[in-house]
């Protein structure tokens, strides 16, 4: 009688951990399917909340430069729209906090957002700010940034690395010297009776952008 119960016990007791080990198998399952989803929304949801603070900055700067005429230099960085220049006439102009708190937010990341100004990428007379984004590391794809392209973009929008669109520039402005330097020396160093072609005068469209 003895043997038979503890054969019984022994038939339960593998029958519950049985059980347990499928149970585990399907949350794992379902983990493998929904966790990425979950991971992918999560970052998704970080990167906005960048956008909007960056958006956030930009509307206190816009408040700062109608008081003092100027933006913050890198120097004086963001922090500039919580604490009051330290030169008395500057400080007569301040009419800050013009953001909320005591301390600049970190972006998602926990990382500082980055300033500066003037600006290394935006067109137009505004600063550049930016969050290194999910990464943590500087001039990479995933840096969150307050230009795009050329610049003057949506808040937030990705772009290259902060030192390629320098370069790039300046490959194009050595293109267009050379070219007009060829030409100069064609017209020239030529005998053809027809006369040259008057040069054409530099276009105003980059010097107004800048």
């Amino acid at each position: 009688m003895n043997r038979n119960r503890n054969r019984k016990k022994s038939h339960r007791a593998g029958f519950t951990l049985l059980e347990l080990m499928i149970v585990l198998v399907i949350l794992v399952l379902l983990f493998a399917m929904v966790g990425p989803r979950l991971l992918g929304s999560q970052k998704k949801a970080d990167i906005k909340a960048a956008q909007t603070q960056i958006g956030n900055f930009e509307s206190a700067l816009n408040l700062y430069a109608v008081d003092m005429r100027t933006f913050p230099s890198t120097e004086d960085g963001l922090q500039a729209l919580l604490e009051a220049p330290s030169d008395e006439r500057a400080a007569s102009k301040w009419d800050g906090p013009y953001l909320d708190g005591n301390s600049l937010p970190l972006d998602p990341w926990d990382n500082s957002y980055q300033y500066e100004y003037p600006p290394a990428n935006n067109v137009r007379d505004f600063p550049d700010i930016w969050s290194w984004g999910p990464d943590g590391e500087s001039d990479t794809d995933d840096d969150i940034v307050n230009w795009q392209g050329g610049g003057g973009g949506e808040s937030g929008s990705s772009a290259e690395p902060r030192d390629s669109k320098a370069s790039t520039s300046g490959t194009s402005g050595k293109s267009r010297s050379d070219t007009g330097g060829a030409s100069r020396s064609d017209s020239g160093g030529g005998r053809s009776s027809t006369p040259s072609a008057p040069p054409r005068a530099p276009s105003s469209g980059g010097a107004k952008s800048r």
